[in-house]
């Protein structure tokens, strides 16, 4: 559909709208409770921003926004897999879902006691990109709430006749006013492998995580909620997670090509996955459910 169509079918005057952005659709939500945007291609929401506080998720400035890149920054979606494909066969990092159009199938106006909130539903259905790399039969629905609090809800469904192992990932990159100040709670003594260092497996201190350099660090069999003491902003975002057994966290220390190189300290991402030893078997007529809530609070 275009802006049009979908202003016709999808618009809440006042509160949902669509326009364009270097010719990728993108959602404005706007609401006595928060802002966001969500951009059709990867269903990647890039702003998200409660009443009274700044913005919670980081975009690149220097972000290309193409039908066949991912955005940077925002919340992309990784799957089927995660960083590159570990079958040996070829695909793109993080998987099709994060450089797809997905297709808006809800959109509605819901009050509540903390105000009213957006409800949207993405789908994306199984497509030549999907097939050629063999993911037949997936489908995928992506729900996102916004409000005071973020919701992201992320369904996969095998359709077809042979069972299908998949990992996925929220990618979440979370503004902070530096990250080299900030401290994550939840992840205190955890084992992890560090992808910076071989993928060796190493512990967390027994107090806060700190970032003191270049961090990949990946969490397996891990379901603990995390909070992010933003002291820079004087906040703490929390990331409680459903049936996400893996938390990833990542920050490059450095700028990439879509990156300036002054802006990394802006971000830390706390990803909700299932990777590696806790991916996803989807039976046949099977589905998974991953979902994660933002909250933030003043300090």
């Amino acid at each position: 559909m275009d802006i049009g169509q979908l202003e016709e079918k999808f618009g809440i005057p006042g509160h949902l709208s669509f326009d364009s952005h270097d010719r990728l659709t993108r959602v404005q939500v706007h609401t006595a409770a928060a802002d966001a945007t969500i951009y059709l291609h990867g269903a990647h929401v890039t702003h998200w921003q409660p009443a009274g506080q700044e913005p919670v998720i980081f975009l690149s400035e220097k972000s290309e926004f193409a039908e066949v890149k991912a955005i940077r920054g925002g919340v992309p979606i990784c799957f089927p897999w995660f960083g590159p494909r570990s079958d040996g066969q070829a695909g793109p990092p993080h998987g099709y879902a994060r450089i797809q159009e997905w297709e808006l199938v809800f959109a509605a106006l819901v009050p509540g006691p903390d105000g009213d909130q957006i409800y949207l539903t993405f789908a994306l259905y199984p497509n030549d990109a999907s097939r050629s790399l063999g993911f037949d039969n997936v489908r995928l629905a992506y729900e996102v709430i916004v409000g005071r609090t973020l919701t992201m809800r992320l369904t996969s469904v095998n359709a077809g006749a042979e069972s299908v192992v998949v990992e996925e990932a929220l990618h979440a990159y979370f503004a902070v006013g530096d990250v080299r100040n900030a401290m994550l709670t939840g992840l205190e003594s955890a084992v992890y492998r560090d992808k910076t260092d071989g993928m060796k497996v190493k512990s967390t201190p027994a107090g806060p995580l700190r970032l003191t350099a270049a961090t990949d660090s990946v969490f397996p069999g891990n379901r603990a909620p995390i909070e992010i003491h933003d002291i820079g902003n004087g906040r703490v975002i929390s990331v409680d997670k459903t049936n996400s057994a893996t938390t990833v966290v990542w920050n490059p220390w450095s700028g990439l090509s879509d990156l300036p190189e002054d802006s990394w300290p802006g971000f830390v991402c706390v990803e909700t996955a299932n990777t590696a030893t806790d991916d996803i078997t989807l039976e046949p007529g099977k589905s998974h459910q991953m979902s994660c809530v933002i909250a933030v609070t003043a300090v």
